[in-house]
Formats: structure tokens, sequence, C-alpha cells
């Protein structure tokens, strides 16, 4: 059996990559919220906002721990998998993941741990400035990230010297075309994200009857929120995409399901892509609405696939589907914040059924939307890692496929043992709820606060931690 290397290894860091990124993109959103909830307990002095930082930051401490043990695979991935690729592009993507470690991973660490266990042992103004320096560090750490992702899709600032990519302008390779775009979308979408988690765990408490101060508040906070960051996040997507058309119009086309420039400028709804045939099968198309969304004119004509041979177009059918899936969530969310708001300034979310039990079932679809809004970006720019200058079958290391293969299967396995136990975990301390923070210790145990961490680890357990010096 022949295995392709190309496809395999492609196969692995996207299966990393995308365990990976749930986990920084609720880690950005939440460490933000924890932060807003400690600013208005210090504002307020009201325990609920206490509560309610203590409890997300049981969950926020999960969440970053497993986004930190699922990232560390992908950097040598980078010489396992796609030397070639870093010999090529290691000039420029090597400083920017440095810059990563050197601001957001350093300012992390040197708050992450007040944040976690300075509960009750810091004035509360030290754990709020620590959470709110957390917060700016993973934003930092995604401006890093996604500067570095935003130079492979669109290459600037360098020159190719013995077919290696050398540094000449710095700004312009960390500022490139793309970045503000990207790193605006990915952010939105990590805010929004959160909102969502926040609104059905408090949907779910109140539902329950469980600690309803507490969840009317998520609520009020998530409907907000998503009320804002929903719309928004339509804006940005637009921009992105015409910022993509300029410098990836190829990427468009499959995300439209273009496939001859002198067509109408149809928007379609639905089709099934047909990559050999070069057509759409059971096409739903509403007319001009393509060239009036992308160029803002009626009969504006922008590329099709058929403008580059076969061989330099993307998996069309995965590209159309997937973005049709994030703009469909995305949609979704802005109905639920609209609706929501409305029936706050009503004074009837707390009582309307239909909608508490709609949206406590909502939670993972922020996560889908990134998922897919990220396969559409990177399968998007294929066949290129480093758009327009590196083949992505250029750039891997000379493995056979079975080594890859190997791998693979072990990812699968362990990542699968460590995601379920993670999700395990969050959800029993989401059930838990934030009124747990406030019990007792129990009888024989020393009389000092728990940590967040260690309360976390309590309650999800169900057993009590060590709590001696």
């Amino acid at each position: 059996m022949d295995l392709d290397p190309v496809l395999l290894a492609r196969i692995q860091f996207a299966f990393t990559i995308s365990f990976h990124i749930i986990f920084p993109a609720f880690t950005i959103g939440l460490s933000a919220f924890i932060t807003v909830l400690l600013c208005l307990w210090l504002k307020t002095d009201d325990e609920k906002f206490h509560r309610l930082a203590r409890f997300w930051t049981k969950i926020f401490a999960v969440s970053f721990a497993m986004g930190v043990v699922s990232g560390i695979v992908l950097s040598y991935q980078f010489g396992t998998n796609w030397s070639r690729f870093s010999e090529f592009s290691g000039n420029v993507i090597g400083p920017l993941i440095g810059y990563e470690v050197l601001t957001a991973f350093y300012l992390e660490a040197t708050f992450l741990g007040i944040m976690l266990f300075g509960w009750n042992r810091v004035p509360p103004w030290l754990l709020t400035l620590s959470s709110g320096l957390v917060a700016i560090g993973t934003a930092t750490s995604a401006f890093w990230i996604l500067s570095a992702n935003s130079w492979m899709q669109t290459p600037t600032g360098h020159e190719i010297r013995n077919g290696i990519a050398f540094p000449v302008d710095w700004i312009e390779i960390i500022f490139n075309p793309s970045f503000p775009f990207r790193f605006a979308h990915m952010v939105t979408a990590a805010y929004l994200t959160t909102a969502v988690v926040v609104l059905a765990v408090g949907a779910r408490h109140l539902l329950a009857g469980k600690h309803i101060e507490e969840a009317k508040t998520m609520l009020r906070m998530a409907v907000g929120m998503i009320a804002i960051t929903a719309p928004l996040q339509l804006f940005i997507g637009d921009q992105h995409g015409l910022n993509t058309l300029e410098h990836q119009p190829i990427k468009v086309a499959a995300m439209e399901g273009r496939w001859d420039s002198n067509d109408e400028g149809d928007l379609i709804l639905f089709g099934i892509p047909d990559q050999n045939a070069e057509k759409n099968h059971f096409e739903i198309a509403v007319p001009h609405l393509g060239s009036l969304l992308l160029t803002h004119t009626l009969d504006g004509k922008y590329a099709g696939l058929k403008d580059v041979p076969p061989e330099n177009r993307p998996p069309v059918a995965n590209v159309f589907f997937m973005f049709r899936l994030m703009v469909g969530i995305g949609l979704l969310l802005i109905a639920t914040g609209l609706v929501g708001a409305f029936l706050l300034w009503k004074r009837r979310l707390f009582e309307t059924l239909w909608y508490l039990k709609s949206v406590s079932y909502m939670w993972p679809l922020g996560f889908i939307a990134i998922l897919a809004g990220w396969m559409v970006t990177e399968q998007g720019r294929q066949p290129y890692l480093v758009y327009g200058l590196l083949r992505t079958a250029d750039g891997i290391s000379p493995v056979p496929g079975a080594s890859v293969l190997g791998t693979l299967i072990l990812f699968v396995f362990v990542y699968g043992i460590v995601f379920a136990m993670g999700v395990y975990y969050i959800n029993r301390l989401i059930a838990k709820g934030p009124g747990g923070a406030a019990a007792d210790p129990p009888d024989g145990v020393p009389n000092r606060p728990l940590s967040a961490a260690e309360d976390a680890t309590r309650e999800a357990t169900g057993k009590h931690v060590n709590q001696g010096a």
C-alpha cells in the first residue's frame, strides 16, 4: 500500500491544530470575561461577581492547561514533518513565534499563578490586575501567531535568496496585508464563542433553578456581548473577504463555488461542487448578489476557478461547505443575540422558556464556526504553504508515509483520551456551578481558603486536596 506522506502530514497537522485551537480561542475570551467580572466586583462589592469570577477561573485553568498540552506537539511537527517548510520560512516564522514567547508567554507565566492561586491571598486589586494582564497575554499570543499565519497567506517584507526567505522589513512582515483582518476576525470570534458558552451555562442553571442571581447575571452579560459581537463579526468577515478577494482570489472562488469569471455574479446558496466536471450540481443561487457583496456592484467581475490550472486549485467542496457552515452559524448567533436583547429589553428574558432551552444547547456553535473558518482559511490556501512561494508538496520532510501514519494514530489515541477527560472535567465544574466556591471545608481540613485551581480539582473529582501548608 502506497502511503502519501504529504496527505498524511497534512491530516496530522490538521488534527492536532484543530484540537488545539478551541482551547486558546476559549481562554482568550474567558480571561477577558473574568477580568470584567473582577472589575465589577471591585466597583460594586457585590459577591455574586466574585463567585462568578472564581467559578469561571476554575474552568479557565483546565482549558488553559489543555491548550498548552495540546499545542506542544505543533512546534515539533515543523521539524519532523515540515522540515523543508521550516528551512524556507524559518527566518521569518521563527522570530515571530519567538516574539510570542518573549511577550505573551512571559506575561502569562508571571501573573497566571496569582490569577489561579491568589484568591483570598492577595489584595483584590492585584488579583484583578493579574487577571487583566493574563487576558492581555492571551490576546498578545494570538497577535503573533496570527501574524505568522497571515504572512503565510499574504507574504510581504522579505526577499528570496537561494530558495530561502529572508526578512527585509519586519513592519511589513508583521502587519502584512491580511493580518489586521485575520486578527480582528479571530479575536472577535473568541469573545463571541465565550459569550455563547456563558449564555448556555447561565440558561442551564436558570432552568434548573440553581444559582439564580449568578445565572441571570451570566445571561444579561452574554446576551449583551453576543448582540454586539455577532453583527460586528459579520462586518469584519465581509472586510476580510474583500481583502482575500484582492490577495487570494482563487480561495474566494472556491468559497463561492464560482468556476467561470465570465459568469453572472450570482450568490450560490447551495450546490455540490464537482471538481472533475468543473461545475456545481443542484445549484441554488440568487442572481447578481455575489457581485453586489464582493464588488459592491450588480455586474462586477471577479475570478473563477477556471482562471488557474486544476493543479493550482484548492479542494473546492471542502472550502465551499465549510464557508457556508461558518456563515450559517454566524447568522444564527446574530439572531440569538438580537432576540435575547429584545427579550431583555422587554424584561421577559428569564421567563421565556423556549429561548432558554434553545440557547442551553448552543455552547458548541462558536467552536464549530471557528474550526470551519480555519478550514476555509487553510484549505483555501492550497496547494501552497506560503501562498505563491512554496507549494505544500515541496515543504514536506523526507519521511516515509508509514512513520507519519504511526504518529497520527498515536495522536488520535492520546488526544482522544485527553479531550474526553478535559470535557468531562469541565462539565463537572459547570454542573457544580458558581455556588461551589463558597462551600465550607470538610471536618479535619484546615480552614484556609482554597485557590481557584485547588477548588476546581476538589469539585471536579469529588475529592478533597491536601490543604496543608
